[in-house]
């Protein structure tokens, strides 16, 4: 692939950085058709199917996943392709790899991608209506994102449910045992309470509280605490903006829920006024910087700039919000956390989700 050489005014043109540019590009076009392509093979169950299969023809793939053969045999040239499945021509089957079906099917949680996947054909589902918002500013509805709160519930379960006892509870010394002795919890921003009910599972004797904005998650939660048989949590749809938390509360946890509300600000105060004086505040947000320059060697950067344009951003200004971003960056976090009045703040990471990092806060006086 090679661009038509011209000048750009008093710089020549750089026909090599053109052409690899080009090529990029369209190496790009590939991966993210892949990916669109690897979110249907999430959802539809396709590489839970192929998973640990002998090499099946397209009709074979088609019956153990329940699905139409013709689309399966459409998907499955996409995903040769890729390269992400492996094809006999002569034979005519097609295998997945046990190399690549560690990172792509719901039996290899916390590491499958195809969960993540389903991020990009979301963020394309809003494409028009965020062109509106670029022309005329605001932002879009939660409700705009249709199959978002699944998405999460799916994301959540990889990386904070998963490893919820072994490595995100010890960054709170002391708090197991409390826990199991008995204590006021509150999730704030619970979604559909993945975390929460693992943890009233676990600890019966501490009473749970999770607060969401949205009523599609909270009832997803209630109905699964109902099957569960507990009784000692609750989950109620509120904004935080309006109605702030009522303490006290020993812990309070945010897992990935608070850049992109409407008063974050507002939030971490309330949050900080809800904490017993010995209480503990564990937050859960994206690892980075608040300054773009510290963000360019990012192995996720693009994506997490892309995810914050189309949704985070998105969706706090579309509340009335500051559009903090995803990537609103640890140095702002730590001023943030400061401000709302927690004096102690601890900032730790986790081998299992190098995305994501960790503030430990407890209360003091607000700065002044």
């Amino acid at each position: 692939m090679s661009a038509v050489s011209h000048e750009t005014g008093s710089d020549a043109f750089d026909q090599a950085r053109a052409d690899a540019f080009g090529e990029r590009f369209a190496g790009a076009l590939n991966e993210a058709a892949m990916t669109v392509m690897a979110s249907i093979g999430h959802r539809t169950g396709l590489f839970d199917a192929m998973e640990g299969a002998p090499a099946l023809t397209s009709a074979g793939v088609a019956v153990r996943a329940g699905l139409n053969e013709r689309y399966v045999r459409e998907w499955l040239a996409a995903m040769t392709a890729a390269g992400v499945v492996d094809f006999d021509a002569a034979a005519g089957t097609y295998r997945l790899p046990a190399e690549h079906a560690c990172w792509l099917t719901r039996a290899s949680v916390p590491n499958n991608l195809a969960v993540a996947a389903q991020t990009i054909p979301l963020m394309g589902s809003v494409e028009a209506a965020l062109i509106d918002c670029f022309r005329h500013g605001g932002g879009l509805p939660y409700d705009q994102y249709h199959g978002f709160h699944q998405v999460m519930a799916e994301d959540s379960a990889q990386t904070v449910v998963h490893a919820l006892f072994d490595a995100i509870l010890p960054l709170v010394p002391g708090i197991a045992g409390r826990l199991e002795q008995g204590i006021a919890v509150l999730d704030v921003g619970c979604g559909s309470g993945r975390a929460l009910l693992k943890l009233a599972e676990h600890f019966p004797c501490s009473r749970f509280t999770g607060y969401d904005l949205c009523v599609e998650p909270i009832e997803r939660a209630r109905t699964e605490a109902v099957r569960l048989g507990l009784s000692n949590l609750t989950f109620e749809a509120r904004d935080l903006a309006e109605i702030p938390p009522e303490g006290p509360f020993d812990l309070i946890t945010a897992f990935d829920a608070v850049h992109d509300q409407r008063d974050p600000a507002g939030l971490l105060r309330s949050i900080a006024g809800a904490l017993a004086p010995d209480g503990v505040f564990l937050m859960q947000d994206v690892a980075g910087s608040s300054h773009l320059q510290n963000n360019l060697a990012h192995p996720l950067g693009t994506y997490l700039y892309a995810i914050s344009t189309a949704h985070c951003m998105s969706v706090s200004l579309g509340q009335g919000g500051p559009g903090l971003g995803t990537m609103w960056g640890e140095e702002l976090a730590h001023r943030m956390l400061g401000e709302a009045g927690f004096a102690s703040v601890d900032q730790k990471s986790l081998p299992h989700d190098p995305v994501n990092t960790y503030y430990v806060a407890r209360r003091g006086n607000p700065l002044t």
